[in-house]
């Protein structure tokens, strides 16, 4: 338990140095390329350049969670489909783009269904040519499709005919992983402190309803925190708002670990995966952000 704890720490800080680099990249990369050709500034540089490194790690540790159900998603085919999500949603900032965006997203998912189909076709096998089909669509939209909201969340910014569209910048997705990385803090602590109550224990025997409530409360006040350092002109977020919206993102945060441990279960591992040691894999760090990132993009628009 305490090589765990130590190993916890250290990787620990290491993923949060690389992280806080990558999104200073990010804030320097759109400060450089203001105005010219690009008006707004490129932005999401650092966000799709972290969502491509890990990307293969995590449909590699997807589709092992798969296999032991007997379905084999075709993981190069995932990759590819992964990455074509990223550079759509990154893509979405220009505005020659836009006309084609729900074109070229249907594309790419028919592009996976196809690429799977023939593999299948090559092997003049069709035995699990449907598993093969599915599971290789389910990984690209699993990790690729909800990795699309963050980035796209990022780039997001208001046009001439829209003007009341918010911007996307840095801040915003630092608030997002703040709120769900606070919530599973807050629920740890308050639930040694005051856990009574198990909340499923039959999937995540140690979580429990009081350690969701202090999660809650956690991420509710970082909410509201991280409202300071939004600048109004790009996101017009009152305190109040903050509150709602950092405690219903770290609840679908909590949504993303639950739902992880129930492949996680169906596959009898304990982990996705051991690239990060005291961690796991790179599923067990950023399931809860990838559920969280599509509901953070409706409240940011609802907001």
């Amino acid at each position: 338990m305490e090589q765990s704890l130590k190993n916890r720490l250290k990787f620990g800080s290491l993923m949060l140095i690389a992280l806080f680099l990558l999104l200073w990249l990010d804030h320097a990369a759109q400060s450089w390329t203001f105005g010219g050709r690009v008006k707004n500034g490129l932005g999401g540089v650092g966000i799709a350049i972290l969502l491509l490194l890990i990307t293969p790690s995590a449909v590699d540790e997807l589709t092992t969670l798969f296999t032991a159900e007997h379905v084999r998603p075709y993981r190069r085919i995932a990759v590819t489909g992964c990455a074509l999500l990223l550079l759509h949603a990154f893509a979405t900032q220009f505005d020659f783009f836009r006309p084609i965006a729900a074109s070229t997203m249907a594309f790419i998912i028919v592009f996976v269904m196809l690429a799977a189909a023939l593999m299948k076709a090559f092997d003049q096998q069709p035995e699990d040519a449907i598993h093969r089909m599915a599971g290789t669509v389910l990984a690209t939209l699993y990790s690729g499709g909800l990795e699309w909201f963050l980035v796209a969340l990022r780039v997001k910014h208001s046009t001439p005919g829209n003007p009341h569209v918010f911007n996307g910048n840095t801040a915003i997705v630092l608030m997002i992983l703040l709120c769900v990385k606070f919530t599973d803090i807050g629920a740890y602590f308050g639930g040694r402190a005051l856990g009574r109550h198990k909340l499923i224990p039959w999937l995540s025997p140690g979580k429990t309803w009081e350690g969701l409530f202090f999660g809650l409360l956690t991420a509710g006040a970082v909410g509201a925190l991280c409202t300071r350092y939004i600048d109004p002109p790009n996101c017009n977020l009152p305190w109040w708002k903050g509150i709602i919206f950092g405690a219903l993102i770290g609840g679908i945060g909590q949504l993303g670990d639950l739902l992880e441990s129930l492949m996680k279960r169906d596959a009898a591992v304990k982990d996705s995966g051991r690239l990060v040691p005291g961690f796991g894999g790179v599923l067990d760090i950023i399931d809860s952000p990838l559920l969280a990132a599509p509901f953070a993009y409706l409240l940011f628009s609802l907001f």
